[in-house]
């Protein structure tokens, strides 16, 4: 499986060098440099290295600190590259995922970090308690005030989060982003989303699809294309009707790969997508049309 390799220096003055012949050494196939602070989350290079690495690739850094200044940080990118079935490995820190003695050591920080958390929110009440029988106000100062290196850098890390948010998930639903835009409209792109997603996992409306593919192609993550209009089509009701079926019948089959016959039936019903001759179940036979519509069109693979 490939290996993705993450190199990032403070400033333009120091060399990254060492880091890229380290990782190169270790077999990395593509390597992502960064230069910026370790304190900021919000690091394109970062972001694109983590969208990079897909199910069962590793995520490789000649040390932790080259990937994040707090454990919290740490933790926050090994569980979303664990969510997404990846690895992570230190070349000079006791940390590989890949295997009982690295997971081990991870799960010891995770107990330590909350620990951590836990001494905070103590001191943090400690302290809120005292301001208060002095009558000093809580709060941030600068948020008060509305100083703007304050609310720029609680920007950027409201941005941090969402990103990392939309990064842990973007394997489940940006595939058939990628199909479908922007030959269709997104209410239909939503509804096929949708149709893919594993069960329980929360649905998108067509405003928060948007929103997600606006905020990726910001931070260069998806192509500007995704974003433009979809051309107007006006072609027959049923012909319609059956292409959209088609195509949330094409998200099922790449969500769930195992999915019978049978089953698509019965989602799309559920969806609203009635049989083409009536009644109250998908024939087989039809939905295998609706697949090979589908594969006709590119939206499966042969």
């Amino acid at each position: 499986m490939p290996v993705i390799g993450y190199a990032r220096v403070s400033t333009d003055d120091q060399t990254v060098e060492p880091q890229l012949d380290a990782l190169r050494a270790a077999g990395c196939t593509e390597i992502f440099q960064e230069f910026a602070s370790g304190a900021d989350r919000a690091r394109p290079q970062l972001a694109a290295a983590l969208a990079r690495v897909k199910r069962g690739d590793t995520l490789l850094v000649a040390r932790i600190d080259r990937l994040a200044r707090s454990l919290s940080h740490l933790l926050e990118v090994v569980e979303g590259l664990t969510t997404k079935g990846a690895h992570f490995r230190s070349l000079a820190d006791p940390i590989d995922t890949t295997g009982p003695s690295g997971v081990l050591v991870l799960q010891m920080l995770g107990a330590v970090a909350e620990f951590e958390r836990s001494l905070i929110r103590e001191r943090t009440l400690a302290g809120l308690a005292a301001a208060k029988v002095r009558g000093r106000v809580g709060g941030n100062p600068g948020l008060r005030t509305k100083d703007p290196e304050v609310l720029r850098k609680l920007a950027a890390s409201r941005r941090a989060t969402r990103l990392s948010g939309l990064l842990r998930e973007v394997d489940l639903w940006m595939p058939v982003v990628r199909r479908l835009r922007p030959a269709s409209p997104w209410p239909d792109v939503a509804a096929a989303v949708n149709a893919g997603l594993p069960s329980g996992h929360a649905r998108f409306s067509t405003d928060r699809l948007v929103s997600a593919v606006r905020f990726l192609v910001t931070e260069g993550l998806a192509e500007r294309e995704l974003l433009t209009v979809a051309p107007r089509r006006k072609p027959r009701r049923g012909a319609l009707s059956r292409q959209r079926a088609s195509e949330v019948a094409a998200a099922l089959v790449a969500g769930r790969p195992r999915i019978t016959l049978e089953e698509i039936g019965g989602e799309l019903f559920r969806l609203g997508h009635r049989p083409p001759r009536g009644g109250t179940a998908w024939a087989p036979s039809s939905v295998k049309r609706l697949l090979d519509r589908a594969r006709g069109a590119g939206l499966l693979a042969p």
